[in-house]
């Protein structure tokens, strides 16, 4: 049965870096679509862009295309669009699939949901350039394509765009806590990320947050959308099926 669905990409990345994911989808007889979301265009990083701006283009994506029941997934960063998309446009959804995703509470913002030192370093950054935060290469290796060799850890590193820092730190309006959204849910864990640190897990210390959810999980790092993008299309799948 066909279905459709968005897949929204996380901070740094492009819907671009969702396509081959969206083809192995796609050759299932899915329809998928990969918008790219302001502040994640070229030369988007030192713009005065911030959640709200990327959550307005992700709910007027689904309203200009008229779509319905679409299962909405969502990588890393791009669980903060989800929430904020679902709470406006719930009636358009059938299902939420966060994939190593943050699941916000009403008035949190990602980094309120990620290591203390992950915010120093995001503003470190940011101080330096303008607004705009890149990934240093080292974190991007060790800890969020921890299952590539260094010659995809590189290639897959020049596909990233600097990111504006209020992305990251906005607190996100919501009128409910997600769990309370008349639509499905799903939460896929990779086995291997360690984009957030095991003592600080993505489940269930996030995905519980959902409340009745369905729980898929693969092996992979947080960048399996790169390392495996088959795998990856799979869980996708099996987090999203009815």
């Amino acid at each position: 049965m066909a279905d459709t669905y968005v897949l929204v990409h996380g901070a740094w990345h492009t819907g671009e870096t969702l396509e081959d994911t969206a083809r192995h989808l796609r050759s299932r007889g899915h329809v998928v679509h990969c918008p790219t979301l302001p502040g994640n265009r070229p030369g988007d990083g030192t713009a005065p862009l911030g959640l709200q701006d990327a959550i307005d283009a992700l709910v007027h994506f689904l309203e200009d295309a008229d779509l319905h029941d679409v299962r909405l997934v969502g990588h890393s960063y791009g669980g903060m669009l989800l929430s904020g998309a679902a709470d406006r446009v719930a009636h358009r959804i059938r299902r939420l699939v966060y994939a190593n995703a943050f699941v916000p509470l009403p008035g949190e913002a990602l980094s309120d949901m990620a290591p203390p030192h992950y915010r120093a370093m995001f503003e470190g950054i940011a101080a330096a350039n303008q607004g705009a935060v890149q990934l240093p290469f080292e974190v991007w290796r060790e800890c969020f394509i921890n299952d590539a060799d260094d010659a995809l850890a590189r290639s897959t590193y020049a596909s990233l765009h600097p990111q504006p820092l209020r992305c990251l730190l906005d607190p996100i309006a919501l009128s409910q806590p997600t769990a309370a959204l008349p639509v499905g849910k799903s939460y896929l864990n990779c086995r291997q990320d360690t984009a957030l640190p095991h003592s600080l897990p993505w489940h269930p210390r996030l995905s519980e947050r959902l409340g009745l959810f369905r729980y898929v999980e693969m092996d992979g790092s947080h960048e399996v959308l790169f390392t495996d993008a088959q795998a990856f299309a799979d869980g996708i799948e099996s987090a999203g099926r009815d």
